[in-house]
């Protein structure tokens, strides 16, 4: 199979995974309104904290075995050896889900007490959503696997559907604010989850391969520090706000992450497909091919976005929120910026995993992580949030770094850098442009819609992406005509 042939399938089931990742991100900010007339600052401030803890107890409570799901899976030679795959990680997850939530119940008091005061029905709701998360995305993991895109964006619509319903009711009409919102988050989890676990009964007898345990247990221990760093480049910018600055400035910062959540958006529906699709490819050759033309394409559609978004924040953060939440739109490039980086390191983080070397992960990503921790105590107490988010962008880019020479190392791919390094520059300097110009809604719009026509002098384009860039605009004008 040609690379262009495994770039379209990659780009086809992206999109799939997109369609119902992007009604789901179209309604969260659509939210944003009824949220930011509801719930106070600290109330947001409350709900980021929690989302951050539960992240990270996820992380230690999968010990790693979600990701050994795709490598093994895919490892399988018949189908009853995948059907071993999938209930040993299901029972296995079902089982640390469990144990997390009943520690999380019993402790609800005084973890409250520890994240400054937070009443314990906001703990004991978030630890039931941490165990519908574990257990829903298992599931869905096997949508994944067997490249069931439609199905899996299906789930995602239901689940966002009964979730909003939920909020609504809970927030708008019932007015219990972060509560409702915790709520309302695992109400749609736990519903779809339901019908999926009887749909998939079949496949989830009671089975447990302790030798198969065991070798992904191999694979997927060395994961969990690196996944824990990963948390603290992610989510720690707001509990050191929420310390240093107070909820405030947190509930501040969580909209300029939200507005930042497209870029977001964009790769979470290309790393849901990319796993089992980078797996898939069993010809070494064609596979190292193809991962060069993915990491351009990827930056290029990112760095585009981060382009636009970073400019026209100012616009997008007053059409969605009150006036007291526009600060929030200052964050907004450095942020998206900071998810174009993780987005790449994505990318080169698959050649580990293909060979099976992920011992060494933990300590690029720990790396990362005390460079952006560093940076949060240096200039969070000075600069706020801006200081939160130049911590993340940096702690972002030495992970990426670093991961390319490592990955390089172990499975050398010829990525185009000379391309990807134009894509970067051009786009951080378009941005900068417009904003030390302070440059208008339409002079901002301008500068964003120029970026693909910035990277011809520039030398960007291959011959054959001219020639079918040159194909559609004659298309364009012989429609208008």
């Amino acid at each position: 199979m040609s690379v262009a042939s495994e770039l379209r399938r990659l780009a086809r089931h992206s999109v799939i995974y997109g369609f119902g990742g992007l009604v789901s991100r179209i309604l969260a900010v659509l939210l944003l309104p009824l949220y930011t007339h509801y719930l106070t600052r600290s109330d947001y401030g409350a709900i980021e904290t929690l989302i951050a803890l539960t992240a990270v107890l996820v992380i230690v409570l999968r010990a790693g075995i979600s990701s050994a799901f795709f490598r093994f899976y895919f490892d399988a030679q018949t189908p009853e050896e995948r059907t071993v795959v999938v209930r040993t990680s299901f029972w296995f997850t079902m089982t640390m889900a469990t144990a997390g939530l009943i520690v999380g119940l019993v402790l609800a008091d005084p973890i409250a007490q520890a994240l400054n005061g937070m009443t314990p029905g906001l703990v004991r709701a978030a630890f039931v959503g941490l165990w519908a998360q574990m257990n829903y995305e298992q599931l869905t993991s096997l949508f994944r696997v067997e490249e069931r895109s439609v199905q899996f964006s299906l789930a995602s619509l239901a689940n966002v559907i009964v979730t909003i319903a939920a909020t609504v009711l809970l927030v708008v009409v019932w007015h219990q604010r972060a509560l409702g919102v915790l709520v309302g988050n695992f109400t749609g989890t736990l519903v779809v989850y339901a019908v999926l676990l009887g749909y998939r009964r079949y496949q989830l007898g009671l089975q447990f391969d302790r030798s198969l345990f065991r070798e992904m247990n191999r694979f997927g221990m060395p994961l969990v520090p690196s996944g824990l760093a990963l948390w603290a480049i992610n989510f720690i910018d707001r509990i050191f706000l929420n310390t240093m600055s107070g909820a405030a400035e947190t509930g501040l910062y969580s909209i300029g992450v939200r507005i930042s959540s497209v870029i977001i958006f964009l790769f979470t529906a290309f790393r849901t497909a990319w796993p089992a699709f980078a797996y898939s490819i069993s010809d070494d050759r064609e596979a190292r091919r193809t991962y060069g033309f993915v990491l351009t394409y990827l930056v290029a559609i990112c760095c585009w976005l981060s382009v636009a978004l970073g400019l026209l924040a100012p616009w997008i953060v007053r059409v969605l929120t009150t006036p007291r939440f526009y600060p929030g739109a200052r964050v907004v490039p450095m942020l998206c910026f900071a998810a174009t980086a993780y987005a790449a390191y994505t990318v080169m983080a698959i050649g580990i995993g293909r060979a099976r070397r992920t011992q060494f992960n933990w300590l690029i990503t720990g790396a990362a992580a005390a460079l952006n921790i560093g940076l949060n105590f240096a200039l969070i107490p000075s600069y706020g949030m801006i200081g939160a988010a130049i911590a993340t962008v940096a702690g972002y880019t030495l992970m990426f770094l670093l991961m390319t020479w490592n990955a390089q190392r172990i499975y050398p791919v010829s990525y185009q850098w000379r391309r990807v390094v134009t894509l970067v520059g051009a786009a951080v300097a378009l941005t900068l442009v417009g904003k030390l110009a302070h440059a208008p809604l339409a002079v901002a719009a301008a500068l964003a819609a120029i970026y693909p026509l910035v990277l011809l002098p520039l030398g960007f384009y291959l011959p054959g992406e001219r020639r079918r860039l040159r194909g559609l605009v004659s298309r364009g004008a012989t429609a208008r005509v």
